[in-house]
C-alpha cells in the first residue's frame, strides 16, 4: 500500500454549503491544522458578503470570485540555448483553481490592522466585481503571457 496523500478524492466538502471549493479553500485557508477557526473566518466572510451584496447569494459571489481570479494561462521560465524565455501557456483546471485561491489568500494576508474575514470578504466582493489585488495579479499574468507570446514556439 503506497502512503495516503491529500487529494481530491480525500477533500471534505464544507459542512454549511456541502462544496468541495469551499473544503478546499478553507483547507487553504487554516493555519496549524485550526479548521474550526478557518471555517468561524470563512463562514463569517460569507455573512460580511451577504450585507455588502444583498442580490446575491454569499456562496455564488464566492464562487464567481475564485472564476474571475482563475488564470488561463501563464508565462513559465524555459531554457534554449543558454537563454531564459518566458513561454506562455495553458494552464491545467487544477492549477487554476489552486493558483486563484493563493492569490486571494495571498492578497488577504498582506493587509493588515483588520479581522480576517472583513480582509477576505473585501477581496472576495473586490473579486467579483473584477477589481482587487488578486483579480489584479491574473490580469497581470495574462499581460505577461501576451507580451511573450513570440516564444510560444518553445512551449513543451
Amino acid at each position: 500500500m503506497g502512503k495516503i496523500t491529500a487529494s481530491r478524492t480525500m477533500l471534505q466538502p464544507d459542512p454549511r454549503f456541502k462544496s468541495p471549493l469551499a473544503g478546499k479553500f478553507i483547507n487553504c485557508l487554516m493555519y496549524d491544522g485550526k479548521k474550526s477557526t478557518a471555517q468561524i473566518v470563512f463562514y463569517d466572510a460569507l455573512e460580511e458578503i451577504s450585507k455588502r451584496v444583498p442580490d446575491a447569494e454569499p456562496m455564488q459571489v464566492f464562487e464567481t470570485a475564485i472564476e474571475n481570479v482563475k488564470p488561463y494561462i501563464e508565462v513559465r521560465s524555459k531554457r534554449v540555448g543558454g537563454a531564459s524565455y518566458q513561454v506562455p501557456m495553458q494552464v491545467n483546471r487544477a492549477r487554476q483553481q489552486s493558483l486563484a485561491i493563493r492569490w486571494l489568500l495571498g492578497a488577504v494576508r498582506d493587509k493588515k490592522g483588520r479581522p480576517m474575514h472583513q480582509k477576505l470578504a473585501d477581496e472576495l466582493v473586490a473579486a467579483y466585481k473584477k477589481e482587487g489585488v488578486a483579480y489584479t495579479k491574473r490580469e497581470n499574468t495574462h499581460r505577461m503571457a501576451d507580451a511573450n507570446k513570440a516564444f510560444a514556439h518553445f512551449a513543451w
